[in-house]
């Protein structure tokens, strides 16, 4: 069973994952897969796929976060295909989500930024952000699936953080996550899909409001805005996540196709994404050092928020 990356980012599939005859459950399949700082199962009742972040380290898309996240996005198709049965959707949803408390994913890594920066690698800072992006393509496009995406936010989705729930069909967020693009503190915007993501929501004018504000945002406003699907009580995100599949399974196919029309009319492109992917580089490879000293104390403002340390709201920032 092997799943391939296309040069455009997308995921390919071998012929023989597709006319592969399955020797076991997808449940038992999933459980075989082992990542270091993902968790994943597949709830079979509910035909719902989970994976929750749990970054070992800093609680960023750290390289090692990157890496599992790419092979577990590779194994889906692979897995999807293998277990299709006579147009049956062994899977319908996708449900990403962390295991930190109070937080989603506080965004790029920051003190690797920084370290690129200083020694001016700009392939180094290109790998990265394009293995960010194969991350929020793939998950925009659905795996090129009949599935729909949702993220589960419980707490804080800062920068990168905020553009991965972007990138799902359906945002459910309980009432204490906030959520921010953090970079223009730092003189930096974000590039891995935050602009093209919010300007198909909202229009590009609100879209670099929001952008240069480099405010925090609770998700009630995000949801007054549209951008928040559904909003939960603390502790109810969970419940919630299951309350709307149990609701919307027999309208599966629907939703699904509303999607999918979604994605047709104002679609983000892999080419787009790559694009922006270059002027971020160049734009953060221009930072001086007072921007580089600001990145750096966000960065241990992150380090605090993985300890459980006291801070103040706007170095969570």
């Amino acid at each position: 069973m092997t799943a391939l990356y296309r040069p455009d980012g997308t995921i390919a599939m071998e012929r023989s994952d597709v006319t592969a005859f399955p020797r076991s459950t997808m449940q038992e399949d999933v459980a075989s897969e082992h990542y270091g700082e993902l968790d994943v199962r597949l709830d079979p009742r509910n035909r719902t796929y989970w994976c929750m972040l749990m970054p070992q380290g800093r609680p960023s898309f750290t390289p090692g976060l990157l890496a599992d996240l790419a092979r577990m996005q590779a194994s889906i198709p692979a897995l999807y295909a293998r277990h299709a049965r006579s147009g049956d959707c062994p899977m319908r949803y996708f449900v990403v989500g962390s295991k930190l408390s109070g937080i989603f994913n506080l965004g790029g890594d920051l003190g690797l930024f920084a370290e690129h920066i200083r020694k001016g690698n700009r392939d180094e800072l290109a790998t990265y952000a394009r293995a960010c992006i194969k991350v929020v393509y793939n998950n925009a496009v659905n795996y090129e699936l009949p599935i729909v995406t949702i993220a589960l936010v419980q707490g804080d989705a800062l920068g990168g953080g905020f553009e991965a729930a972007l990138s799902c069909d359906v945002i459910i967020a309980e009432r204490r996550a906030k959520f921010g693009l953090p970079e223009v503190l730092f003189n930096m915007f974000p590039g891995m899909g935050a602009y093209s993501f919010l300007a198909r929501r909202l229009g590009s004018v609100q879209a670099e409001r929001m952008i240069l504000s480099g405010k925090l945002f609770g998700a009630e406003e995000l949801h007054d805005l549209g951008i928040v699907d559904v909003l939960v009580d603390d502790g109810k995100g969970r419940r919630a996540v299951e309350d709307y599949i149990h609701r919307n399974t027999r309208r599966h196919n629907s939703h699904s196709a509303i999607y999918r029309t979604r994605r047709r009319v104002n679609p983000v492109t892999y080419e787009e994404l790559s694009d922006i992917i270059d002027i971020w580089v160049d734009t953060a490879l221009q930072l001086k050092e007072v921007d580089l000293r600001k990145m750096m104390r966000l960065t241990m403002a992150q380090d605090r928020r993985r300890s459980g340390l006291p801070q103040d709201e706007a170095e969570a920032v």
